[in-house]
């Protein structure tokens, strides 16, 4: 027997279509329909509501086999044989987080073939692995921000228990896994929600929104809370990251954020491990991240694109669209940033037009509450042709950026190829069934390049399936130079951020910065250590201190007493005696 239940309080009459039989609900004060039938793992079933003979999926569905369109299937939540009653969790702090796309990970795409790629992953010396959408969507490849049935995982990659396969896999090797989940909006294909009841609330620039703060809000906010702690309790998932918050509205006193972390710390003292929220923000605000005692709301971490922004415009000099300000900034933005998280605190941003941001209070909120990455999907994927900085830096420069991310106070995030200096693009790709649908991503997605300042440049086809193929890894590369020595140094790298405790010491008002512009060098202060890095094109001479050792230098370099010749292009890593 199963309990079947669905939340349509605008209904008449509700009916749930069991293998092709339907069988009357039973409707309660709040709204909730339910029907107990004999109907066992596998079965298959859909709503009727009121006259309409329509089959709708099930907006709690755990699968989809057939589709976001096709009827539900009843999963056996037991079903699957868990080999990690050993795992104790893995913190936030102190992690590395290697961010990657399922579908694109390896050739075949799936979770049974990326666990073939997880040993890579933990010799490498990832901790967490925060894996792209996998909920159900519309169409056989997707980055996974269309997604619209949000408790289900989509067949493409193996369906549920293949999820639990690769969890249960990352946490053989010692590993955590972070899923980026999304609740700003749905995708705009399968949406089938406000058809049983209050759900949508408008729509953003990406599909519609839900209903927060509205009337009959209550429901929907406990659908957002029940399916964050499903993918950690059922999944055995150890964080979150959300997609874009900042395009959440919520009016209410209790902001959503806030409830959903409050009912996350519950639940991670009710199964003894930490479970982390990770957001991606656009506000700059270090509310997000002050501790629930100090009036935030209590998440864990936030994506720290600021960070990124100043990194990415000192390596490869670009100042359009949104790099302007930290073009313009220079050396002496990329030092604001690494010790005050933020360049934008409440300052003109000339992209916005307006003052964006607040302070963070370096003494109280640490620095591991901040992602610092050179690379992720959305900073790559959403150039026009999705090209990597392999494309336009050195693989000592390369080096150099990975050296200031991965020595950085932050908690550092690789994206997935980036280790090696991958040539692979990973661009903007999906594939709707609709052809209007299809035309409609296609045009946007052109209009939105030209509006970030890319100019008029050649879009690959977001539909074709050569731009899906094109961005998968290719595995062959990690053996081959100059890949093979950016892996070494990679690791190397890690390993001594573990080793060191200076290196992932988290607050910023320890962290100091010498740069020099016209040299174009930095010297990063960590403790004992110095990241001596040279983004220039000649050697240069820099002053660090009384010399004990070099702990890792990427190019021969000479040390002496306290002064050290840096070669152009690359990094040293000192212990001052």
């Amino acid at each position: 027997m199963t309990d079947f239940a669905v939340w349509a309080p605008e209904r008449d009459h509700v009916r749930v279509l069991v293998d092709g039989s339907p069988h009357p609900m039973t409707r309660n004060g709040a709204g909730w329909w339910r029907a107990t039938v004999d109907a066992g793992p596998g079965t298959a079933y859909a709503y009727l509501l009121d006259d309409d003979e329509t089959p709708l999926p099930d907006p709690r569905s755990r699968w989809q086999p057939a589709g976001v369109h096709g009827a539900s299937r009843v999963y056996d939540e037991q079903g699957f044989f868990w080999t990690d009653r050993s795992w104790t969790g893995r913190q936030l702090p102190g992690s590395v987080l290697y961010e990657l796309h399922i579908g694109t990970f390896t050739p075949a795409g799936t979770f049974d073939s990326a666990i073939e790629r997880l040993d890579h992953l933990a010799q490498l010396g990832v901790d967490l692995v925060e894996v792209l959408p996998v909920n159900a969507v519309d169409g056989p490849r997707n980055w996974g921000y269309d997604g619209v049935g949000w408790y289900a995982v989509t067949e493409n990659y193996g369906g549920p228990d293949g999820f639990k396969r690769f969890v249960d896999a990352c946490h053989a090797r010692d590993m955590g896994v972070v899923l980026d989940v999304v609740y700003n909006h749905l995708g705009p294909s399968g949406a089938y929600l406000d058809r049983f009841g209050p759900y949508f609330a408008g729509s953003n620039i990406w599909g519609p929104t839900v209903n927060l703060d509205g009337a009959q809000s209550e429901p929907v906010r406990r659908y957002i809370i029940d399916n964050a702690l499903m993918w950690l309790r059922d999944f055995h998932v150890d964080g979150l990251r959300l997609d874009a918050v900042h395009a959440l509205r919520d009016t209410r006193a209790t902001h959503v954020l806030e409830q959903l972390a409050v009912e996350v710390e519950s639940l991670s003292t009710h199964v003894g491990r930490p479970l982390s929220l990770i957001a991606e923000s656009d506000l700059n605000d270090p509310k997000l991240v002050t501790a629930r005692e100090g009036g935030g709301y209590g998440l864990h971490a936030q994506w720290t694109d600021d960070i990124h922004h100043s990194l990415h415009s000192t390596l490869t000099g670009e100042g359009q669209g949104y790099y302007a300000d930290f073009a313009a900034a220079g050396l002496t933005g990329l030092a604001h940033v690494f010790t005050r998280a933020f360049l934008h605190e409440g300052t003109w941003s000339s992209f916005r037009q307006r003052n964006h941001g607040a302070p963070v209070d370096t003494r109280r909120i640490p620095g591991h509450r901040f992602l610092a990455y050179l690379q992720n999907h959305d900073q790559i994927g959403n150039r026009a042709t999705g090209d990597r900085l392999t494309r336009t830096l050195s693989p000592g420069l390369l080096a150099c950026g990975a050296a200031l991310v991965l020595c950085s106070p932050f908690t550092p995030m690789l994206f997935m190829g980036e280790e090696w200096g991958a040539r692979t693009p990973w661009q903007f790709f999906s594939y709707f069934p609709d052809p209007d649908l299809r035309e409609a991503v296609r045009k946007g997605r052109t209009a939105e390049f030209a509006e970030h300042g890319w100019g008029d440049v050649e879009v690959p086809d977001p539909n074709a399936e050569s731009t899906f193929e094109d961005s998968k890894l290719d595995w062959d590369e990690p053996s081959q130079e100059p890949h093979a020595t950016l892996l070494a140094v990679y690791r190397e790298l890690i390993a001594l951020r573990k080793a060191w405790p200076e290196l992932s010491d988290p607050w910023l008002d320890e962290v100091e910065i010498d740069i020099d512009d016209e040299a174009r060098t930095v010297v990063l202060h960590r403790g004992r250590l110095r990241v001596a890095v040279n983004l220039g094109t000649e050697t240069a001479a820099l002053t660090v201190g009384p010399i004990s050792r070099i702990l890792l230098a990427t190019e021969p370099v000479v040390g002496e007493d306290d002064a050290l010749a840096l070669p152009a292009e690359s990094f040293a890593i000192v212990q001052l005696a």
